[in-house]
């Protein structure tokens, strides 16, 4: 709990930092750049399974990542995002499977999007003892009931909504709310009213943190690339030429050399040769 209250007092004095990570490698480096967050988002469905939708993600399979990404991570808070069938195809077993994600994943905390039963199973979590993030806006596990993939929020009646879901949030007793694509003015508004911290992703500036896809911001995943993704580093063009490079060596006989190869002691080897002739011959 510590961990999570330090991200709670940092609203309004500190923009708060999160990333999503799916393996031990990436999140040993995330820990050690100081990220506040790291989520292990089920955007893993698209970006490392090549799944169409999040929703299609198993329960074993965001476990099995969030084992993972937690032996690689001392310092920063590592929530695990609830996949669909975990808390939305049976709402009674939510409670069950974000105790797998404490338990056995070693997460800190459980991340569920904003959906018809969302209130109930918010508060049955915080009540078992099991701290959540809100997710409101665009939520992509009921993409279709909103239309498709869009920004949310721009209608008086839309807008009204999403902050009355962050209201009824923060008092069931969230720790933080994730904002999907909406307009920045209303996550002022959002960001304004309530007293948790709220991270954006495509919801401006005003919002308390940020998070983005580590695939996005790395230029590795270029599938699709939304509006509010900044790409920091193209490493796709890097790997390319890397694996190219290596191919070319390969075939060309450049690698590997002596430098990257065992020696064998000279009169072992020669008694071997020596075998094998007999053996051949």
């Amino acid at each position: 709990m510590r961990k999570i209250k330090e991200i709670l007092n940092k609203k309004g004095k500190e923009k708060i930092t999160m990333l999503t990570c799916y393996d031990y490698s990436f999140a040993q480096i995330l820990d050690e750049t100081g990220v506040d967050i790291i989520l292990v988002g089920d955007s893993l469905a698209n970006v490392i399974l090549g799944l169409e939708h999040t929703k299609e993600v198993s329960f074993e399979e965001m476990l099995n990542h969030t084992k993972a990404v937690s032996k690689a991570v001392k310092n920063a808070l590592v929530i695990a995002d609830m996949p669909y069938v975990s808390y939305q195809k049976n709402i009674k077993d939510a409670v069950y499977f974000a105790n797998q994600f404490i338990q056995l994943g070693k997460a800190e905390g459980v991340k569920i999007e904003w959906f018809k039963h969302c209130p109930e199973v918010t508060e049955s979590l915080i009540k078992n003892g099991i701290p959540v993030m809100g997710h409101l806006g665009l939520t992509p596990q009921t993409v279709e009931e909103l239309g498709g993939f869009k920004v949310q929020g721009r209608s008086k009646e839309r807008a009204l909504e999403i902050i009355n879901q962050a209201k009824i949030l923060e008092k069931i007793g969230v720790f933080s709310i994730v904002l999907e694509s909406i307009p920045y003015k209303l996550a002022k508004i959002i960001t304004e009213t309530v007293k948790v911290p709220t991270i954006g992703i495509g919801a401006g500036w005003f919002c308390d943190g940020q998070v983005l896809v580590l695939y996005d911001l790395l230029g590795i995943y270029k599938k699709i690339k939304p509006k509010f993704v900044k790409v920091y580093a193209d490493l796709s063009t890097s790997i390319r030429k890397a694996i190219e490079m290596f191919i070319q060596e390969v075939k060309t006989e450049k690698f590997p050399t002596p430098k990257e190869s065992f020696s064998l002691d000279e009169e072992i080897f020669k008694k071997l040769l020596r075998e094998k002739d007999a053996q051949m011959g």
